[in-house]
């Protein structure tokens, strides 16, 4: 069984958090799904290396390390692959992004978050932010 580990972005903005949704894509059980930004990580790279690298890549979102906190690490086993997915939050002073990977997003509440549908792997960290706001 393949093993995946990536990273993904809690990004925050006046108390909404960005969600993006995925396209059609190799494996139908997440295609069009909504999910936080992010993506995998490469050799020798650490789990807040990779996100912001991936934030430049996929929305020319350009964060530093510092403004990232841990915030929850994620195992889930998908069909096809074994997922470790590292999660951080980061407070953004702008909305403006491009849109270059996925092919919608919102910018929801916490009590929002449960409308959509999500990718497997990211649903544990809707449930914990959820959770946090006591929905």
């Amino acid at each position: 069984m393949k093993k995946l580990e990536v990273s993904a972005g809690i990004l925050m903005n006046n108390d909404q958090i960005l969600c993006l949704q995925r396209g059609k894509g190799k494996y139908n059980y997440v295609s069009y799904k909504y999910e936080f930004p992010g993506g995998k990580l490469e050799q020798g790279e650490s789990p807040a290396a990779a996100l912001r690298r991936e934030l430049v890549e996929e929305m020319h979102l350009n964060i530093k390390e510092a403004d990232l906190g841990y915030f929850m690490t994620v195992e889930h086993q998908y069909p096809d692959f074994y997922l470790t997915m590292h999660s951080f939050t980061c407070n953004l002073d702008s909305r403006d992004f491009d849109l270059l990977e996925h092919i919608d997003y919102r910018w929801l509440n916490a009590e929002e978050l449960g409308d959509l549908d999500w990718a497997g792997a990211d649903w544990p960290i809707v449930q914990r932010l959820m959770e946090e706001k006591g929905i």
